[in-house]
């Protein structure tokens, strides 16, 4: 008996605030999704940090023929006697820990599956392009500016490239895009609060005769408060299974689809997704419990 009372109030506040109670779905589903996302790409930036931590390694490509690079004008393709000087003086730097030479066959096939999924540039791109080079792995990644100047400007060098520089580059935009998604989700939070306080004020208005009936019986205030948190409760739930659908349309479409862009060689999983999910829900949830349960404690009052 009591349950069907406390039930037929739920459903009767649903109905008397259809248009409130779906603001409140919206404003939650949008501010767990942004949460959410940022969430995402923090696991994301974690994942290729851990990846790249021990793979960061210094590039020195050669001169080909007929080679762009200033460094190479009026000269031709990097000889062998030039890279086994290279070779020899990078040896025997002390900040190199191991070093190897990458011919042009070898960077092709690792271009080719890097970049698998891009015909248009496959196709276009043949292994004689590709430059040769010397990999170098650093006792301390730290250390690369010393490495960098000793062999920028040497003979048969075309150019320099740090990994590390080119990360940070990268890290650091994903990390501005994370602040930036987690800004505008609290901003989100902090609506939906205040919607959902409304929410259950004008609901409490609307039924304050019945709740100080209630008050008056002798009902407790548990008794009296269930129905609005119930209504908040289904409010969250229904704004969270919207911000999971969301949450895993963005992993199809922006962290999977960044695959074409970036060089990511981590992709976000399904398990990291699914984390995220339900941390967003409970979050979602117990947003507008919290809300529902301190805007009311003035209406027991009666």
């Amino acid at each position: 008996m009591r349950a069907n009372f406390i039930f037929s109030e739920v459903w009767i506040g649903l109905r008397r605030n259809l248009t409130m109670t779906i603001a409140v779905i919206v404003t939650v589903a949008i501010g767990m999704a942004l949460l959410g996302i940022g969430l995402m790409i923090n696991a994301q930036v974690g994942n290729m940090s851990t990846f790249w931590t021990d793979k960061v390694q210094l590039s020195a490509y050669l001169c080909k023929k007929n080679d762009p690079f200033e460094a190479c004008k009026g000269r031709g393709a990097v000889s062998e006697q030039e890279k086994q000087a290279l070779q020899a003086r990078i040896k025997g730097m002390p900040q190199v820990e191991t070093v190897f030479f990458e011919g042009q066959q070898k960077a092709y096939e690792n271009w080719k599956a890097t970049f698998s999924s891009n015909n248009v540039l496959l196709s276009a791109v043949k292994p004689e392009d590709m430059p040769e080079s010397f990999r170098v792995k650093l006792k301390d990644p730290n250390d690369y500016k010393a490495v960098v100047d000793a062999l920028s400007g040497a003979p048969g060098v075309s150019n320099v490239v740090n990994d590390q520089e080119l990360l940070d580059k990268f890290f650091g935009l994903m990390g501005k895009l994370r602040w930036a998604a987690l800004v505008v989700a609290m901003i989100q939070v902090f609506a939906a609060i205040l919607l959902i306080g409304n929410t259950v004020r004008l609901s409490a208005y609307n039924r304050r005769r019945e709740t100080g009936i209630m008050r008056l019986v002798g009902a407790s205030n548990l008794y009296i408060q269930l129905p609005f948190v119930m209504e908040g409760t289904i409010a969250g739930l229904v704004g969270g299974v919207i911000s999971a659908v969301l949450l895993m349309f963005a992993k199809i479409v922006l962290f999977d689809g960044m695959k074409q862009y970036f060089v990511l060689s981590t992709q976000l999983s399904w398990s990291d997704v699914a984390q995220v999910i339900t941390l967003t829900t409970v979050v979602g949830v117990l947003i507008c419990i919290l809300a529902s349960f301190f805007m009311l404690r003035r209406y027991l009052r009666v």
